[in-house]
């Protein structure tokens, strides 16, 4: 088989029911042989009914069940028993467009590349606030800086999980997803697409970022909230700073002691930017001190491996 689409959920059957129609729609060259897996992540909602009723009438879907909690562990479940030669992964809150897999496919096949990216575009449930600019897209798993194709050359140009895909062998090359890292449930903690390109790059394979591989991104109104973006903030810091660590010898409770004067100095900078600077601005500088808080935290939790090594 070509291809396996890999589509991950956790309580969003309804949600899931709109990508599954998208996906559905895909216009495909007439030999193209691919399926569809929902990796159902422990949802209590009723997912596992909406699957079935596709599957009727859609004999490529196909549905799994991961009991343990977490994006990292439904991706590789989805790997696992994917018989695709390239596995193409979305969200269950993203509409492809109808030409998504054709193009993404054969995007691969030109650049000879082992893994890919592409352009997601929101849809907004309701108009996004004055201080929710461009800048934040990336909590949001929005992609719209560019539409041209180029190579991806940094962890920093990682695609998101909502429009990526890779060639089988590189998981065979470099591993699968770090269960260490992404969302559990309603842990907004993220990451794993980042590191996992990290390895692609580090392994000498070649990825790109395929502008017109194109999907649709439900933002819902609950996202568009400063409490939201905090939070993402706090949880993603945290999870990353507990599984990856950070720099320093000098600690208190495994605290580097230099991050806290850059703690004060966040604090200040933040303080300074709500009574002088624009609202994307200064919201900006009050998502770091978001950022401190989490990495404090997830330092103080991992504490006693630190002791032991």
């Amino acid at each position: 088989m070509e291809a396996s689409v890999i589509v991950c959920t956790y309580n969003r059957a309804e949600s899931l029911m709109d990508t599954l129609g998208a996906l559905k729609l895909q216009q495909t060259a007439p030999d193209r042989t691919w399926e569809v897996i929902v990796v159902d992540n422990n949802s209590s909602d009723h997912t596992r009914q909406i699957v079935t009723e596709f599957i009727k009438d859609w004999p490529v879907l196909r549905y799994e069940f991961e009991s343990q909690q977490g994006l990292s562990h439904a991706r590789n479940h989805g790997i696992a028993c994917a018989q695709g030669k390239v596995l193409l992964f979305t969200d269950d809150d993203v509409l492809p467009e109808q030409d998504w897999l054709e193009t993404t496919l054969r995007g691969l096949e030109k650049y000879q590349a082992s893994a890919c990216g592409g352009y997601i575009a929101p849809i907004w449930e309701t108009l996004p606030p004055e201080w929710l600019t461009e800048r934040f897209y990336g909590f949001l798993a929005i992609r719209t800086d560019r539409t041209d194709d180029y190579p991806i050359t940094e962890a920093s140009q990682a695609p998101f999980g909502a429009n990526m895909a890779m060639r089988r062998a590189v998981f065979d090359r470099v591993g699968l997803f770090d269960t260490n890292r992404g969302r559990k449930g309603k842990v907004l903690a993220s990451g794993e697409d980042g590191e996992m390109f990290e390895r692609i790059l580090a392994a000498g394979l070649k990825a790109v970022f395929l502008g017109e591989s194109r999907v649709h991104h439900k933002v819902e109104a609950f996202r568009m909230t400063k409490r939201y973006f905090r939070r993402w903030r706090f949880q993603t810091s945290r999870n990353l700073a507990a599984s990856r660590g950070v720099p320093g010898t000098r600690r208190l409770c495994n605290i580097p002691l230099y991050l806290f004067q850059q703690f004060m100095c966040a604090n200040f900078n933040a303080i300074v930017g709500h009574l002088t600077q624009p609202s994307d601005e200064a919201f900006n500088r009050e998502m770091i001190v978001c950022h401190f808080l989490g990495t404090f935290l997830g330092l103080w939790q991992v504490r006693h491996q630190y002791r032991e090594v």
